[in-house]
């Protein structure tokens, strides 16, 4: 007698769902930022700690207290989009902190002091 296979099969394909399902909800990882995804709060943190927050706009705009000045190696006027996330951009234009895309609310720069800071969506 053979096993019944019809069981077997959609017990397979509801394991390929949940998996797929688990990628999907981590699929901007390593992509660019949008500018409407970019629009809102974001807190800047490190060691566990939020150090200030940064309001991003659509056009590229960046609204930043005058406190960020000391969590970032500049004060930040304008972001732009990168191959794998974001980076803040200077009033001269030159770039502040480049960010790479972990997940669509967590951006990550990791320094050469060992010390990463991150940019976190803030709750709504």
């Amino acid at each position: 007698m053979r096993p019944p296979f019809i069981p077997l099969a959609l017990a397979a394909a509801g394991l390929l769902a949940a998996a797929t399902a688990a990628l999907a909800a981590d699929h901007e990882a390593g992509v660019p930022l949008t500018p409407a995804e970019a629009a809102g709060s974001w807190a800047v943190a490190s060691k566990g700690q939020d150090l200030c927050t940064l309001t991003l706009g659509a056009a590229h705009t960046v609204k930043a207290p005058a406190t960020c000045g000391d969590a970032l190696p500049a004060q930040p006027t304008a972001w732009q989009p990168t191959s794998d996330g974001m980076q803040l951009m200077g009033a001269n234009g030159q770039p502040v902190l480049a960010f790479h895309r972990w997940s669509n609310s967590l951006f990550v720069s990791h320094r050469a002091s060992g010390v990463d800071i991150q940019l976190r969506r803030r709750g709504a």
